[in-house]
């Protein structure tokens, strides 16, 4: 099993957070912009590119908030994510453009719906992956923060 590190974008504006839309069996859930790094690409320039294909909007990447590892074989879809290790770097970002239309961008993952801005205060209500970070989020205060590293969660 090989490890595949990853870089997300934790976009927050005005007690919202700008989150991807998916759609499964079970119904819509959310999750960072962002994705894999490729090899020999620097994680902040995989970070970049991620949110220009999903979100189509650059960003300003600023700290490391969290890092988190998902090990498929630990979680529910172990049947289908037996073989995925992965690392996340998920770093505090804000929109270069602040007044920038939000849509899918130029090439958003399989199944992206679209991108929606969540209030904070309606977080613990929606299905969000992973769901650590739902109280992270709302407990993330920018400035003195120290990034946090909050393990094998989905």
């Amino acid at each position: 099993m090989t490890i595949r590190n990853s870089a997300k974008a934790l976009i927050m504006e005005d007690e919202r957070v700008l989150l991807l839309k998916y759609e499964d069996e079970e119904g819509g859930y959310y999750a960072l912009p962002g994705g894999g790094q490729d090899y020999q690409e620097p994680i902040i320039d995989a970070l970049q590119r991620e949110c220009v294909e999903e979100i189509g909007a650059e960003v300003t990447i600023g700290s490391l908030a969290f890092v988190r590892e998902y090990i498929g074989k630990n979680h529910e879809f172990s049947e289908t994510d037996h073989h995925i290790h992965q690392v996340e770097f998920i770093y505090h970002c804000t929109l270069k453009n602040p007044a920038a239309h939000i849509q899918n961008g130029v090439l958003p993952d399989s199944g992206q719906l679209g991108a929606e801005w969540i209030s904070v205060h309606s977080l613990l209500e929606k299905r969000v992956y992973p769901a650590a970070l739902k109280k992270l989020i709302l407990s993330y205060r920018f400035g003195e923060h120290v990034p946090t590293y909050i393990g094998d969660t989905n």
